[in-house]
């Protein structure tokens, strides 16, 4: 039987309500604000400890993604990001999952071919981007600076 387009709109529609949009943000909103609020605690410690502010950028950084990676390979970070959305991907994080979820989905292809290989399947691109995105933005500024 062949459908047209507007029988299979009303089939898509049908097969997927919509999402609770209010909800969705309350708990993105809270959730990313608790991360957030890790994060300050984190540098809150290592200021305590006499980190200078460069050394406690960099453990807040490594501690977050520490953490994250950890979640994420007990399966712990998962089970947040349904209910969190979007507030789970506060940058580095977000970053950390994406680094960590598709080695453990190829974790059972062996060390190299599975974990090892797949990495940064995703992050990859956002990396790569990244560089990109900086590589332009110099570029603009430094022949913003000679005009």
């Amino acid at each position: 039987m062949a459908t047209n387009k507007k029988q299979y709109d009303k089939m898509t529609k049908k097969a997927s309500p919509p999402s609770p949009l209010l909800k969705n943000c309350f708990n993105a909103f809270w959730i990313g604000g608790v991360v957030c609020m890790i994060g300050e605690g984190f540098k809150m410690l290592y200021g305590y400890f006499k980190f200078n502010e460069d050394e406690t950028k960099a453990a807040v950084t490594v501690t977050l993604i520490v953490i994250t990676a950890i979640l994420t390979g007990i399966g712990i970070f998962d089970r947040i990001a349904k209910v969190a959305g979007a507030g789970t991907i506060v940058p580095i994080t977000g970053f950390a999952n994406s680094v960590v979820s598709p080695a453990m989905e190829f974790k059972t292809e062996g060390s190299i071919l599975g974990t090892a290989a797949n990495i940064f399947k995703l992050a990859g691109p956002v990396i790569l981007y990244s560089v990109a995105a900086a590589f332009v933005y110099g570029v603009v500024y430094y022949i913003a600076e000679k005009i």
